[in-house]
């Protein structure tokens, strides 16, 4: 048997953490080691000579194995033909790039299956930090094998928040008082999985996010026991046209009301 047919027979979790694990240790041969970097959108976004081999070896792993999936990647020229598809990976080869230049540890590799508008699995693998977080739709979401869940901690007490300074503005005075804004992790799957396994009591994302940041992150927080939301409480729907989202709060379910209670100003605004 081949090595494609091996991988054929794999699970849709399975897969996508052969591949994650696979592009992970790719991007980490070129951490630390000054990879050649070029910048798109129009200049704002960092783009290196790792994501781009991760890039390909997600999709040299992936695409053949399921030929009637869609893709969708932050390193490869989007096509629409994915909007006729009713599953598609979602991937981004190295979730905080800006990171991983600096030579911080805290960037993943995220992989999602979605299906209508969903994701079904997930998977964010951080080599530099020995981490594997994964996740099904019908399963608990896991960090190196073990079950993880949201913190439960009570809405008195000190909560440990990812967000921009800014987005801070227009908290309650009483409320704020128990903010304790931590540190900005630059890759934003791996703020969600922080959520997800109890090292924070949420984040805030702000706009323009996109589903490859997101899809895989999304779900190990839903199975973790939170969720990531806009700021109408809405779940939110990967593989539309438009791939980029708004503000979004992610969170543990108990927390989401107090939270998007705080932000109702810059839903309304």
């Amino acid at each position: 048997m081949s090595d494609r047919d091996v991988v054929g027979q794999l699970s849709d979790l399975e897969l996508i953490v052969e591949a994650a694990r696979q592009a992970g240790e790719i991007a980490l041969g070129y951490f630390r080691q000054s990879p050649e970097v070029w910048w798109k959108n129009e200049g704002r976004s960092p783009v290196s000579a790792a994501d781009f081999a991760a890039n390909e070896k997600l999709a040299a792993i992936l695409r053949p194995a399921r030929p009637d999936y869609g893709w969708l990647s932050e390193e490869t020229d989007d096509d629409a033909a994915r909007l006729s598809h009713g599953t598609l990976f979602v991937v981004d080869p190295i979730d905080g790039t800006r990171g991983f230049l600096s030579g911080l540890e805290l960037w993943c590799v995220s992989a999602a299956v979605v299906t209508d508008g969903r994701p079904t699995a997930g998977v964010l693998y951080a080599p530099a930090l020995n981490e594997l977080f994964v996740a099904t739709a019908d399963g608990p979401a896991l960090k190196n094998g073990e079950p993880i869940t949201v913190s439960a901690r009570p809405d008195h007490d000190t909560c440990r928040l990812a967000t921009a300074e800014d987005m801070l503005n227009g908290f309650e005075g009483d409320f704020r008082k128990t903010i304790e804004r931590v540190k900005h992790v630059p890759s934003l799957a791996l703020r969600l999985a922080m959520v997800a396994d109890g090292r924070l009591e949420g984040t805030i994302v702000k706009r323009n996010s996109h589903d490859w940041d997101l899809a895989a992150a999304d779900l190990i927080l839903e199975r973790a026991g939170g969720a990531l939301v806009d700021l109408s409480g809405h779940p939110l729907t990967y593989n539309r046209a438009d791939v980029s989202h708004g503000e979004l709060c992610g969170a543990p379910v108990a927390r989401l009301p107090e939270f998007l209670r705080q932000l109702a100003h810059r839903r309304d605004s």
